[in-house]
């Protein structure tokens, strides 16, 4: 049986074409409340089939017979074979239809046979006892183990339906008159929207108004609130803090990030893995066991001597035992909880099989800015080179920068900002053509130059960590009052405090970690020893980064993670392409996992994920076949000399219990 059919069967089984399945969980939801329904009318049915059932009464030693008890017990059967059993009755038939014989056959055939068997003693036609009180119970529990399956399977994909649920149906849109309530999928772009204290941003937009912080976790794993401020970007889904903001409307409807956030769930979720190949055919295999060794044992049993009905009773136990339910669950069951998770995690899987190979990683190769670093210039390294300490130079310098929309500035700037000193005022301040800028400061006259701006002075640099961070390739800028050298700053792009814990990781791991990069020789070398790269690469323009991919590839299995954008070619290339920093831009083609957060930890997170997901699908895969190798023995009657006899609705519960044990197991995933 194809496995990928089973949620369509569970879907579609014991009703009428009278609905179609929605595509968030209506239809589950109604095939979920059928099984239930037909389970407890079965099950009060089977309480007078119990007691009119002759067996029972001689093992409980009472006695029930009147006119016509028999013929009702056959009625009350005939309603629980028909309606209780008419989800596997379907089934056979649709299985039948496209000669694909899987679980609902071997059901069917099982309580049709025990059906057919009883009926025909009850009316005289066959001698022997019948077993409607084991039709009975057989059936109940299969409706059971179904329902408890069903249940599983939905509990699998709720953190997809949780996401569907985050957006808010109705938006304040803002007006010349004030602010008017309207549906949200009225807006359009260039819409403004008023998002106050505690609620849900409608839609992707821009902050134009106010200031706050916003709650994001649900959609890119980040657990703090994200400061917003006018300029900053917003995610329909996400919940206001304490500000009320005003928002210009960017993105409606499918081109919303949570709306591809969850296309992509959806299409992983349903794309094919590797280990489900194994699956299917494990599952026909065990459909042609099941048939095959079900007729031996009835015609093994006749020839022994045993009675017909004997005969059926084994045969229906095998044929229920095999049942593949386990198996067709093991493998979807996983996918759908592991993408799920990933989700919440900000980790997008748009192919699940380069998901799956991600296990088995050999090396990393990472961009270098914006990825290992976060693509800005920053103060790296504060060298005093005359009485006064490192605080009191960044706060002169500051102050000199202050007015300056330079990247070196703003980059000086920061760090005063980011150490929370206070920058005192400067004035008169004046720039210095192509070398740098002097301004007072509290009466000081204070310079930030460059290297080349001493050197036309004639002032010499004797200082063997400020030549260090020049040979590094970092910019050094030094500050003088007057003709004296107070101290000098080391800038470059500062590398990710995340970048260090995630290279630890993976080295932890046995993964390799490279680094791949346009930038000069000097300054990689910098970011290499300082993370502990095992490689680097630099200087490669972007049209031999694929190149550079396919050299390491042909020694290791290996991942690519870039920005996605001039690193496509790259992340196609790798075994693993891994797209980093997308933020609310999902869709990056070149792709096969988008981290949504900018942070290099995930991607140990993929390998661990990864790992985790095979050796959840490979235990699943093994308790769904390995237990039918004792199973099937039991129920064909092997040990019935030692009085070890398995009844068909032992069987079903032994069946049932695995599937819920795999169902259980990949949900232990979440741990």
């Amino acid at each position: 049986m194809a496995a990928a059919k089973y949620e369509e069967q569970l879907r579609e089984a014991g009703r009428p074409e009278r609905q179609k399945t929605h595509r968030h969980g209506a239809g589950h939801g109604d095939a979920l409340a059928d099984f239930r329904r037909r389970f407890i009318v079965s099950t009060i049915l089977t309480v007078p089939i119990l007691l009119l059932s002759p067996t029972i009464q001689g093992f409980f030693g009472f006695t029930l017979v009147f006119p016509g008890s028999v013929y009702l017990l056959l009625v009350l059967a005939t309603v629980v074979y028909i309606y209780g059993g008419w989800p596997f009755l379907a089934g056979i038939v649709r299985e039948l239809r496209v000669r694909s014989p899987g679980m609902m056959t071997l059901i069917a055939v099982a309580i049709t046979v025990a059906y057919l068997y009883s009926a025909a003693v009850v009316l005289g036609l066959v001698g022997g006892d019948g077993f409607f009180w084991e039709l009975a119970t057989l059936i109940d529990i299969m409706l059971l183990g179904h329902w408890i399956e069903m249940r599983s399977v939905l509990g699998a994909s709720r953190a997809l339906e949780e996401l569907v649920r985050i957006m808010p149906a109705e938006a304040h849109r803002v007006t010349d008159g004030g602010a008017e309530d309207v549906p949200v999928e009225r807006l359009a772009p260039g819409d403004r929207v008023r998002i106050r204290p505690g609620e849900k941003v409608p839609v992707d937009g821009v902050v134009v108004e106010g200031a706050t912080s916003m709650n994001e976790a649900m959609l890119t794993g980040e657990s703090r609130p994200v400061a917003k401020k006018p300029g900053d970007t917003v995610i329909g889904g996400a919940v206001n803090a304490e500000g009320s903001v005003v928002a210009e409307v960017q993105k409606t409807g499918k081109e919303t990030y949570l709306a591809q956030v969850i296309d992509l769930v959806e299409h992983a979720q349903q794309s094919r893995s590797r280990a489900q190949d194994l699956a299917d055919r494990a599952a026909f295999v065990l459909v042609a066991i099941a048939l095959s060794v079900g007729a031996i044992t009835f015609t093994a049993w006749l020839l022994a001597g045993e009675t017909l009905g004997f005969a059926v009773e084994r045969s229906a136990t095998v044929m229920v035992i095999t049942c593949p339910h386990a198996l067709g669950l093991a493998v979807p069951l996983v996918v759908a909880v592991s993408t799920a998770l990933a989700a919440q995690t900000g980790l997008l899987i748009r192919d699940r099989s380069a998901f799956e190979r991600a296990r088995n990683l050999e090396a990393v190769v990472f961009d270098k800015t914006g990825t290992l670093t976060e693509g800005r210039f920053g103060v790296t390294d504060i060298f005093p080179l005359d009485t006064i300490g490192e605080d009191e130079l960044l706060r002169l310098a500051a102050a000199v920068e202050s007015a300056s929309e330079h990247p070196i500035a703003r980059g000086v700037v920061r760090a005063a900002e980011e150490r929370g000193l206070e920058v005192p005022g400067a004035d008169t301040f004046q720039a210095i053509p192509g070398k740098g800028v002097e301004a007072d400061v509290a009466g000081r006259t204070i310079r930030a130059v460059s290297p080349g701006y001493l050197d036309e002075q004639g002032i010499a640099v004797r200082n063997e960590r400020v030549a260090a961070a020049g040979r590094q390739g970092k910019t050094v800028v030094y500050l003088l009052e007057g003709n004296t050298l107070l101290g000098a700053f080391a800038l470059a792009d500062i590398i990710r405090k995340e970048s260090r814990e995630a290279v630890d990781r993976l080295k932890g791991m046995g993964v390799r970690c490279m680094m791949l990069t346009g930038d000069n020789r000097s300054v990689a070398a910098w970011v290499a020893e300082e993370l502990g790269l095992d490689e680097f690469f630099a200087e490669v323009l972007p049209t031999e980064k694929a190149e550079r991919i396919a050299d390491v590839a042909r020694r290791y299995r290996v991942a690519m993670v870039g920005d996605g954008i001039n690193d496509a070619p790259a992340l196609v290339q790798a075994d693993v392409g891994v797209a980093i920093g997308a933020g609310t831009d999902v869709a990056v083609e070149s792709a096969d996992i988008v981290l949504v957060r900018n942070d290099p930890r995930d991607v140990a997170t993929i390998v661990t994920l990864s790992q985790k997901t095979y050796a959840k699908m490979v235990q699943n895969l093994l308790w769904a076949t390995g237990y039918n190798a004792v199973a099937i023995p039991l129920a064909a009657g092997v040990l019935i000399g030692a009085g070890i006899v398995m009844s068909p609705a032992a069987g079903a519960v032994l069946m049932s219990a695995s599937t819920v044990i795999v169902a259980i197991n990949a949900r232990l995933l979440r741990l």
